[in-house]
Formats: C-alpha cells, structure tokens, sequence
C-alpha cells in the first residue's frame, strides 16, 4: 500500500512564494486568530535548556493564571515522569524562567507560589528612558489669566455654549527662560521641565546551577573477584545464575551474561554466602519492567557485596587487663606496702607530718611514732 500523501499540505507549499531551499526546514506560517501564546526565541532556542525544560515553559506560558503547574499536575498531562519533570523544573529555576516560593496563608496553610517570566533577561537590563529632552524640553503651563476649555465630547443639556476666543493660546519653546506670549484672553508661561539622570544598572550573569548533560560521571565499579577461582566455584556460581529464572520469570540470562557474572557470584560463595541470600539479594523488588536484568544483577553484585565473614579469635572478647602495684619497703619502719615509686609508708608520713606541725611534742613525748613502732616490733618478752 502507497504512503498517504497530505495534499493540504502539498498545495501550501506550493504557494510559498520565493525559491525553496534545497535542504533544511521550510516554514509554512500562517497567522493565528484565536488560542495563540506568543514565545520567544530566547525561550524556544535556549542553549542551556533541554528540550523537556522548553516544552513546559511553553505549556506553563500558555496556562491562565492560577493554574496547578505542580510536579504532579504537568506529570498526570504529560508522558513524563515525576523525575524528569522535577529536573526540568530545576532547569527553569536555575535560569531564571521559574520560581517558587512556600507562603502560608491567614489560615495556616502553606501553599507553594509559582511566578513565571517570558524572558527573564530584560529584568537584568536597565529600564528604558523616557523620550530625550535635550533638544525640544517640554512646556508646561504654570499660571493663565483666563485658560481657553477644551469642547467635551458630548456636551451637557443645560450647559452654554462655549464662548469663541478672540485669538488663540501661543506658546513658543525657547532653550533659555520662556518669555510669556500674552492675547487678549489668555497669558501662558512656558518651564522647561528637568529630568534627573538615571544610573545605568550593570546586568548580572546569569549562572545555571544545573550541571550540563555532557558532565563526566564516575566510573562504574568492576565486578567482584574471588581470590582463587576454583571448577567448584565456577560450576556452583553458573547454575544459582542460570537457576534465577524459575524463581524470577524476568531474570532470563544468556550464556554470555552468566560467563561474564560468574566470578562475581564466586566472590559471594567464597566468604560464605549461602545461595539462597544470594538468590534473594539479586531478584528482590526490581524495577518494572525490567529491561537489562544482566545490568542489574551485575551492579547488585557489586553493590551489595557483603564482607568476609570474621575468623574464631575475632569475635573472642579482649582479656582485661589488671594493673598490679609494685611492693616497696619502707624507708623508715621497713614496712612493706604497695606504690609505684619507694619512700615511707603511710604511717611514717603520718608521723613525719605531725611532727613537723609540733616541734617540742618530739621532747615532751620523748621518740616519735617511728621509732616507737621499731623499738615494740624489736622487743621480745623472755620465757
């Protein structure tokens, strides 16, 4: 069957006046009178923009006011995903077109507010001037005699009729002070009016924040390899690969994808996996529909690679350590007592403190503590 032809469009094209270009696009424009939204080539030929980004600011231009331009709203009208919708949006945002702002109402309720600009460099521009006055400055009346009315449009019932001036109302521009032109019926002076010069305001570069499509990703992990590949590991790892489709229909793997997965498998079964936790790590919750179940049990591999399982001794608990204090002899009874560094005992130190605090208690007394306790230790009864 022939290709159905659009003689419509055949027969405009045949009008198009001028001499057709060889190649490229050839326009067919013809004038809208209803249901038209007017968009800019800033808009539509933005270098920074995808394409997903300049088709919804076009959809959001053409929506009235108050319309919902939520990521849920444009995502229910077009094709698109959530996702890509939000990145668009983002795009906007970055350079200028879109922005929201949350606002919450009398009543407590917060509400996002979307404002769209058509072209959001003119906003960075310094505002245009008014009409120059250097040359001809405009005259405004200041003070008149009798001013002369001006007829209405559509004159009252009960009004007179308007009086004729004998001549009418003269004024003449002059670049120094307006001299008055004065009738018989009116007298008009003429003010240059100054203007105050306007600052030219410096644009601002516009800054995208998203990063352009063409930004270099990280490499992708390679695969898991076990320390020794042995023929017991490589048959066990080939058939829990080509066993994944009877328990998931859509994990349906080639000879050449279960050569190119089997190490990574082994790497699994060499620290102890068992081959059911390895079964459900790679078939569990994928994504629908699932087109590259080889990508995805590759990168679940790689992904959720568990650790080797710890040795006997590295799950015993740390011994405690005790540390013992040294026996020291004291220097002044020859006691034993416990202390990292020698010196006296905690008597002789208690002695020696009470006798440095009473010097004439030593005479009074007569021998300190010390010596006391050497001289009963010293004595034995006889029989």
């Amino acid at each position: 069957m022939d290709t159905q032809q659009n003689t419509a469009l055949a027969r405009a094209l045949a009008e198009v006046p001028g001499p057709l270009p060889s190649s490229g696009v050839i326009h067919i424009a013809i004038p809208h009178t209803s249901r038209f939204t007017v968009v800019g080539n800033d808009l539509a030929q933005h270098p920074g923009l995808s394409s997903t980004a300049v088709g919804l600011a076009v959809r959001i231009q053409s929506l009235p006011r108050g319309a919902e331009v939520g990521i849920k709203a444009l995502a229910a009208r077009f094709p698109e995903g959530e996702k890509r919708i939000a990145a668009a949006l983002r795009e906007l945002e970055a350079h200028g077109y879109l922005q929201r702002d949350r606002t919450r109402l009398a009543s407590g309720r917060i509400v996002t507010r979307t404002v769209f600009c058509n072209q959001p460099a003119a906003l960075l521009r310094p505002r245009a001037a008014g009409p120059s006055t250097a040359s001809a400055p405009s005259v405004r009346p200041v003070a008149s005699v009798a001013s002369v009315p001006a007829a209405p449009a559509v004159p009252p019932p009960a009004a007179a009729p308007a009086p004729t001036p004998q001549s009418p109302v003269t004024v003449v521009p002059t670049p120094g002070p307006a001299t008055p032109v004065a009738t018989d019926t009116a007298t008009a002076t003429a003010v240059p009016e100054q203007r105050t010069p306007q600052t030219p305001v410096t644009p601002v570069p516009l800054v995208p924040v998203v990063p352009p499509p063409t930004a270099s990703r990280p490499a992708p992990r390679p695969l898991p390899q076990p320390r020794q590949l042995t023929p017991d590991l490589q048959r066990a790892a080939a058939a829990l690969l080509s066993d994944l489709r009877r328990h998931a229909p859509q994990f349906v793997l080639s000879e050449s994808d279960v050569s190119h997965l089997v190490p990574g498998v082994a790497a699994w079964l060499e620290r102890d996996a068992r081959p059911d936790a390895i079964r459900h790590a790679l078939t569990d919750d994928p994504p629908h529909p699932l087109r590259h179940p080889a990508k995805l049990v590759k990168h679940r591999l790689t992904a959720l690679l568990p650790p080797p399982l710890p040795l006997a001794h590295d799950l015993a608990a740390p011994a405690r350590r005790v540390t013992v204090t040294p026996f020291q002899t004291c220097e002044g009874c020859d006691r034993a007592f416990r202390s990292t560094t020698p010196g006296h005992c905690r008597d002789c130190r208690t002695a020696s403190a009470r006798t440095a605090a009473s010097p004439g208690a030593g005479r009074k007394g007569g021998q300190p503590k010390a010596d006391g306790l050497r001289a009963r230790r010293d004595y034995h009864p006889g029989p």
